[in-house]
């Protein structure tokens, strides 16, 4: 098993690398961005990846350095709705404007929407939010495609597109309000190589929320319940449009909680996805407290106060 990995390490500078199961990395030459990765064609990078997984490097231990979210440069992170076959039901359930959903079921199109830039994006460990005027807030647990910039799927990772229903539900036009915020978009911090997922349309996710040391939430849900298949979403978001240093595209969750269930601060929110790994993130009411993100954009380093436990880096 090998990962992409974006790591700071004790001097705060960045390099790209590649983790292997023994927890050493070893370090890209000429690629210290995860954006300089994805600009090289899905063969090409497969073959870097597989020639420093095998070099004679001794690497450095994943415990000595913080890992980072694996977005960097001009890639962006954006995400699907309604794409699950239990999806639409929930957006119909929580929407004063139902149709709208119910349409965009079987529509030609699919609804993509920009999420995040890299330097909002936080990683494992990391703290998520819940926004303060919205008082019905929910993670929702997706496999995250990443993608060249030739419009590739070169790798997986694991996001949480965490979402206001409250807000989207008042009006659809609110969306970008409901989804994009401080502690909206966390991100694995390992990219699980596509040659190393067999098949992406049969992976199981399990999502679980503790709240006071208790389970608040759980429950699972497989891509095998995709009612749009990936390539789709990809080809409708690189239709008109180029990405440069590559993007992440949040494919849609397939687990909507109940309305009588939100999220608090204080919760703990864990998200597992068959060969690709973990994601857990502590909950903030108040975005206030992702204030850091700023300062963390030149200081990596400064992340390494807000993490609740070391995942892998420290």
């Amino acid at each position: 098993m090998t990962r992409i990995v974006r790591f700071a390490d004790d001097t705060g500078a960045v390099s790209t690398g590649v983790a292997d199961e023994t927890g050493t990395i070893r370090t890209f030459e000429g690629a210290p961005r995860i954006a300089d990765l994805l600009r090289l064609p899905a063969a090409d990078l497969r073959a870097l990846v597989e020639a420093t997984a095998a070099s004679t490097d001794p690497g450095l231990p994943v415990r000595d350095v913080l890992l980072l979210p694996p977005l960097d440069g001009l890639m962006e992170l954006w995400a699907a709705g309604v794409t699950y076959e239990r999806s639409r039901d929930a957006r119909v359930a929580e929407s004063t404007e139902q149709s709208v959903y119910e349409r965009i079921y079987d529509a030609a199109r699919p609804e993509l929407f920009f999420k995040s830039q890299p330097w909002r994006v936080v990683t494992d460990d990391e703290p998520i939010a819940v926004r303060d005027d919205s008082d019905l807030d929910v993670p929702e647990p997706e496999l995250g495609l990443v993608l060249n910039r030739h419009g590739e799927t070169v790798g997986y990772v694991i996001v949480d597109d965490v979402s206001s229903r409250s807000i989207e539900g008042e009006n659809p036009l609110y969306l970008p309000q409901a989804k994009i915020y401080a502690g909206s978009a966390a991100v694995s911090s390992g990219i699980a190589p596509f040659w190393e997922i067999e098949d992406a349309t049969a992976l199981k996710i399990a999502l679980e929320v503790r709240r006071d040391g208790a389970v608040a939430y759980e429950a699972m849900t497989t891509t095998a319940s995709f009612h749009r298949p990936p390539q789709g979403l990809v080809d409708h978001l690189w239709h008109s449009q180029p990405f440069p240093d590559g993007a992440v595209l949040s494919t849609g969750t397939g687990i909507a909680p109940g309305l009588d269930f939100t999220l608090r601060g204080g919760d703990v929110v864990e998200i597992t996805i068959d060969g690709v790994g973990k994601l857990s993130n502590p909950v903030r009411g108040d975005q206030a407290e992702l204030d850091w993100l700023v300062e963390a954009i030149d200081h990596p380093l400064k992340r390494r106060a807000h993490r609740t436990a070391a995942s892998g880096g420290r």
